[in-house]
């Protein structure tokens, strides 16, 4: 009797959940799985006719990978005369990749991410992650013969930084600089001197730490510029492995902010022909950048260091250890003379643009062009090379300059892409325009009220414009650069087989900042079966920046993260780019500047509350948020400061004080730390667990145990602060994963609908529902 008594008591509770809102319920596997429809692994094969990208392989000819319900073709385009061809013979190196990876590859199905054609006419092919080379008419395809090591095992070949004549490509071993003949396989050794954590062209950012080697060839594949660095006084990172028996340990260079000694760079130049290194005739440099928190921002690449190009000079930009002072110099590469041009310093950080390095160097001209947001808009400006005087101002007006992607001196143009510059349209849509050295002559090269993506020919002549909105698919056309003028439509998106599927796009939205006047723009995503007559529990994902924000895109894409899949689950989802995020005014980017533990929350907040004035099937009383990494950290803040507020949070990952994260990071946005007399720091206030005790409502915390980039103790520091303040919370350590959670992100995706069903939702999900892999095997 007391059990029929029990379950009655269950059943009229959960009826009384039902009744009070759409998303008090049991959840089936059935429930999940039409949700996990909604991720990208699932979603984005029902897209057909998108081009992702495009690779130019000279300057009339490119390759794209077309998609649709009968797989993938590989096609060229010869942008002169607009005809379309097959890239190569796919049946043929299906079958010459079946046998030399020795699993079958279908044809529709090449798992091909890059190919090149040699000078011989043999094929350089990546696919599944590995390097073959293959005959001209595909008739076998190899893996080059790896090296050999002491104990006859095979040795990892070292990632080359190819010189622009492809003949050759430079790679680090044994913390020196060596080049390796591409053609036959020869290696010789630049330099002799480099040493345990003293070498050269080494990456090592503390938070990303890769066996890249750094530099920039000379035009004429002669001589590279790099630096040796000097990290032997810098301090440790140590993280340590999940195993039976004795664990594996991983310790590397990491300095932190209020470090006295952190890591720093010397610049040389290395002359390939004759081995000689010569030193600049500068005190070192600090590790900086820019734009990024790395001197290389993508793989291989030394963005503030530019040729002449007749070899001659070298330019480049240091950068203070706070962010706020920058130096234009140049250097004579045969004696490592430096000269100072001129500098800027920032009142809160200097950054060179918003993707991409924005400076230029243009000796053929005696000028500079560079990138400053002095105006509180980002924009070019132009400097004489020979005085370091301010001539004019290049671009102005509302917007920003984002990526300068092209300059021509002989006809002194600039290509670039910008944002905001066009009245009326979202101020985050990319577009690309053209304009002359003196100002004049601005050209909108992509008309349509869009966001743009565009690969310019290597000559210069066309490019490749993939426009699309969130809710229209991408239009990708061939244009030409002088005019903007389409030559050809080279494919439209379909997505009917997406919509046939359920898809149905998320809706944006304005509301407004903390301030009650500026306009905040985010995306929101509801359920496919959404009833306005309901109330539905909100869910906040969330980005605080300051590098980049919560919307990942204004471009078509089939799936933004889980944020639909899990509207499917009885959720408004939002997404908000609040004020401390980047493309906007100067401003509005520095919004909190030395005040990291601010995240964006107060504008997460003012958008949540108007979101519910607004519509009356939000349920104020159950608001939920959850973010990776800086969103991790986010999450912490945004239940710990407001409890009232948020009752479910999910804390994946989270950099939660950033006195232990690295300090280049943290001394750019933060300031470089300093101690009070009475023992206090400027750091103190933004550590999330100094604030643990304002917890409230539910919370999961979430950390891989070797995250090399936000290293776990991070975590753990909130961890021991809950404890201590004898709070509930809950905790998953992923053991051996890293910053990304690699083949546990489906079961951490899962157990994140899970925590919110249950908590926030007060419904049941399944149980230990299984899902597929996030991403395709050995792609």
């Amino acid at each position: 009797m007391s059990t029929i008594l029990n379950t009655r008591l269950a059943g009229a509770l959960l009826l009384g959940l039902v009744s009070a809102g759409a998303a008090a319920q049991t959840l089936t596997a059935n429930d999940y799985k039409h949700a996990e429809s909604f991720l990208g692994n699932i979603a984005g094969p029902l897209v057909d006719h998108a081009v992702g990208r495009v690779t130019w392989t000279d300057d009339t000819h490119f390759w794209y990978r077309d998609h649709d319900q009968n797989g993938d073709r590989f096609l060229r385009v010869d942008a002169a005369t607009g005809q379309v061809t097959p890239a190569f013979d796919q049946d043929k190196l299906a079958t010459a990749l079946s046998t030399a990876l020795g699993k079958k590859v279908e044809a529709n199905k090449l798992p091909v991410s890059a190919y090149t054609v040699r000078e011989d006419g043999r094929y350089d092919v990546t696919a599944r992650r590995k390097h073959f080379v293959c005959d001209a008419d595909f008739a076998a395809c190899a893996e080059p013969a790896a090296k050999k090591g002491a104990d006859g095992k095979p040795l990892a070949k070292e990632p080359g930084l190819a010189s622009p004549d492809g003949k050759q490509e430079a790679f680090i071993r044994d913390w020196n600089l060596w080049v390796r003949d591409i053609a036959t396989g020869a290696e010789t050794q630049l330099t002799t001197d480099g040493v345990a954590n003293y070498g050269y062209a080494t990456d090592n950012a503390g938070w990303k730490h890769t066996d890249e080697a750094i530099g920039v060839w000379s035009p004429d594949s002669k001589k590279i510029a790099t630096f040796q660095q000097d990290q032997r006084k810098t301090g440790e990172m140590t993280l340590v492995g999940t195993n039976v028996g004795h664990p594996t340990v991983d310790t590397w260079k990491y300095p932190l902010p209020g470090d006295k000694d952190v890591t720093m760079i010397e610049r040389v130049v290395i002359d390939v022909p004759s081995h000689k290194t010569v030193r600049f005739q500068m005190p070192p440099d600090q590790h900086r950048s820019t734009l990024c928190d790395d001197v290389s921002c993508s793989p291989g690449e030394w963005d503030d260091v530019r040729w002449a190009a007749d070899g001659r000079s070298i330019a480049f930009v240091s950068t203070s250890r706070d962010h706020k002072q920058e130096w234009f110099r140049v250097a004579n590469p045969e004696t490592g003379a430096v000269r100072e041009v001129f500098g800027e310093k920032a009142k809160t950080y200097f950054e060179s643009g918003n993707g991409k390095v924005n400076w230029q160097y243009v000796p053929e001209t005696d000028e500079v062009i560079w990138f400053s947001e002095r105006s509180n808009w980002g924009q070019l400006y132009m400097y004489d090379l020979k005085t370091g005087k301010l001539k004019h101002q290049i671009t102005s007006g509302d917007g920003n300059v984002t990526e300068v992607l092209r300059i021509d001196p002989k006809s002194k143009t600039i290509w670039f892409r910008g944002v905001g510059k066009e009245k009326g349209r979202n101020p985050y849509y990319q577009q690309f325009y053209k304009i002359g050295f003196d100002g004049k002559g601005l050209t909108l090269l992509t008309p349509e009220d869009a966001d743009h993506t565009v690969e310019l020919s290597k000559d210069g002549t066309y490019f490749v414009d993939s426009y699309s909105t969130i809710d229209n698919p991408p239009v990708t056309v061939l244009r030409r650069s002088d005019t903007g003028a389409t030559v050809k439509e080279v494919a439209r998106a379909d997505i009917s087989r997406l919509k046939a599927a359920g898809w149905v796009p998320p809706t944006a939205f304005t509301v407004k900042a903390r301030d009650g006047k500026t306009d905040l723009y985010g995306l929101m995503f509801k359920p496919t079966h959404f009833d306005p007559s309901k109330k539905y529990p909100i869910v906040d994902y969330i980005y605080p920046g300051p590098q980049t924000g919560s919307v990942r895109t204004r471009s078509f894409i089939p799936a933004h993260g889980d944020n639909q899949a899990l509207a499917e689950l009885g959720f408004i989802v939002i997404a908000i780019d609040g004020m401390g995020t980047p493309w906007r005014t100067k401003a509005f980017h520095d919004a909190y500047f030395q005040n990291i533990g601010d995240n964006t929350l107060p504008d997460q907040v003012a958008g949540l509350r108007e979101l519910g004035k607004r519509y009356s099937w939000i349920d104020m009383d159950k608001v939920g948020i959850w973010g990776h990494s800086g969103g991790g950290n986010a999450t912490a803040t945004a239940m710990f400061r407001y409890p009232d507020l948020f009752k479910v949070g999910i804390s994946e990952s989270g950099n939660h004080d950033n006195r232990n994260y690295e300090d280049d990071w943290a001394e750019k946005w933060q300031g470089l730390l300093e101690k009070k007399a009475d023992g206090t720091s400027n750091y103190d206030d933004q550590a999330n667990q100094a604030h643990a005790a304002g917890l409230k409502g539910h919370l999961l915390l979430a950390h891989g145990t070797m995250d090399d980039n936000v290293p776990p103790y991070e975590t753990l520091l909130v961890v021991d602060a809950l404890i201590k303040a004898n709070k509930d919370f809950d905790l998953i350590m992923i053991p051996n994963a890293h910053h990304g959670y690699g083949e546990a992100t489906q079961y951490m995706t899962r157990r994140r609908w899970d925590y919110f069903v249950r908590n926030l939702q007060g419904g049941t999900p399944p149980k230990e529902y299984q899902m597929a892999p996030m991403t395709p095997p050995g792609g």
